[in-house]
């Protein structure tokens, strides 16, 4: 039975707004994590992060019955560690107001987007299945050679290694994984609690503008807007990404402000292949929405966000095409960039919106990984048109990896050969399994966690030969 945890929220959550006056105004003072330990007590120092393991599973495990084991471990860049089954990845964080940290998720709905939050950098909360994996999990290596494939290795790595008794999917190899996904939301929170009343060490701010006084601009700069299409694929509820905790399979696309997909209205879900997902951190930190923030007025004027979905019926793709690109057209964009979560199915929203803005006018730049089998050589995507002619790639899902053992593994290794994860399998004819017995593997980069970024935070390059 999941419980109620979180104080109820008393204030008033909306910017006062007059005649003339910016509505959404997002405000973040961050505290740079330099080291995190666990200790008696809960505390920030001198870059110095403590935490009370004790209190913080406790205080989990009474919001949730579901939950029948927790533990928490620190996971350091450059320490000879690999995480797996890794299941979400979410940055500390708190509200000032006292408004709640992911709307409908750590508590009631309410208004994202303005106000004040305090937030920790340089450390994430990753939840981590303690025995059992599922498709959409993946890998974290801290040191190595395969610290280069992911963003992670770069951040202190707050582990909340769990399980449940959620046996009814235990042997699925698609799981919802909804209890320990939501601990992780709350554990971020209350981590980001301990410095909500401390000054914070520098300042965000993001300022957006109410459209009608953005179309009274005339500074010669061209209107540009971004469309996210975040996983929603699954018809069976609990697996997709969540708007205000609204499962995104039964949305309807909408313009919205990108102050809200920052401030924790938009979360990730269990499904898709690993590599290609968007953690809860990579939404809160969207490198991509934040430098149109940068470029804001300076050159080019940033329209919003455009957040569609991605459906499996041919008519609903087609139908949330039209919609993106009337949307675009009402606003005035210029314009476009459009970004995918996951690839295959997903890749016929994803052409099909460019081609749709590309006909209407609007110039587009897309962002995606692909799926050029391991030799290189197979179609990226799996639907291609002409009109696509500013691609950009984050990297090819397919190719292999093969790496030594790590010294501490923090999971379970087992889940790779076992569990179905995307990238990683229990068996082949000339490569055997990805989990070997020595500790070592092998497999698709499909199965770095969130390995893709393609939010922005991609650490590969593009070379040509």
């Amino acid at each position: 039975m999941i419980k109620e945890c979180s104080p109820k929220v008393i204030e008033s959550p909306i910017t006062t707004r007059k005649k003339g006056v910016t509505a959404l105004k997002l405000k973040i003072g961050n505290f740079q994590a330099r080291s995190v330990c666990l200790g008696e007590k809960d505390a920030y120092e001198n870059g110095v992060l403590t935490l009370c393991k004790e209190k913080a599973i406790t205080y989990l495990k009474d919001c949730d019955d579901h939950i029948t084991d927790l533990d928490i471990v620190i996971a350091n860049p450059g320490e000879d560690t690999r995480i797996v089954p890794v299941i979400e990845a979410i940055e500390p964080r708190c509200r000032v107001d006292g408004r709640t940290l992911f709307p409908s998720v750590t508590d009631e709905v309410s208004p994202a987007g303005d106000g004040e939050l305090k937030a920790l950098k340089g450390c994430c909360v990753t939840v981590v299945g303690k025995c059992w994996g599922s498709f959409g999990d993946g890998v974290i290596d801290m040191g190595g050679e395969g610290a280069r494939h992911t963003y992670w290795s770069q951040l202190i790595n707050i582990c909340l290694v769990g399980d449940t008794d959620e046996e009814f999917e235990r042997h699925e190899q698609q799981k919802y994984n909804h209890a320990l996904r939501w601990a992780g939301h709350r554990l971020a929170e209350y981590i980001g609690k301990i410095v909500k009343s401390l000054p914070a060490e520098e300042f965000e701010e993001y300022v957006f503008d109410p459209v009608i006084s953005q179309a009274k601009r005339d500074n010669g700069l061209p209107n540009v807007a971004i469309v996210l299409q975040p996983q929603s694929q699954m018809e069976a509820l609990g697996y997709n990404d969540l708007w205000y905790g609204w499962d995104l399979n039964k949305f309807l696309l909408t313009f919205v402000s990108p102050t809200e997909v920052l401030d924790g209205a938009l979360i990730s879900g269990s499904f898709m292949p690993s590599s290609s997902k968007w953690s809860t951190y990579e939404m809160q930190n969207f490198p991509t929405i934040k430098e149109l923030f940068r470029e804001d007025g300076k050159s080019l004027n940033f329209v919003g966000v455009i957040l569609s979905m991605l459906n499996v019926a041919l008519d609903q793709k087609e139908r949330a095409a039209v919609m993106v690109r009337n949307m675009a057209l009402n606003l005035g964009v210029d314009y476009a960039i459009v970004t995918e979560e996951g690839y295959g199915n997903p890749d016929t929203d994803y052409v099909r919106c460019q081609v749709i803005l590309e006909d209407a006018g609007i110039p587009v730049v897309g962002i995606s990984n692909e799926c050029t089998g391991r030799d290189g050589f197979s179609q990226p995507l799996v639907t291609l048109d002409a009109k696509m002619n500013a691609l950009v790639s984050t990297g090819n899902v397919s190719e292999l990896t093969e790496l030594p053992a790590c010294k501490t593994v923090i999971g379970n290794l087992e889940a790779m050969n076992r569990d179905g994860m995307s990238g990683s399998w229990g068996y082949d004819e000339k490569l055997g399994k990805s989990a070997r017995d020595d500790g070592s593997i092998i497999m698709e980069d499909n199965n770095w966690f969130c390995g893709d970024h393609i939010s922005g935070f991609s650490v590969k390059t593009m070379i040509e030969y």
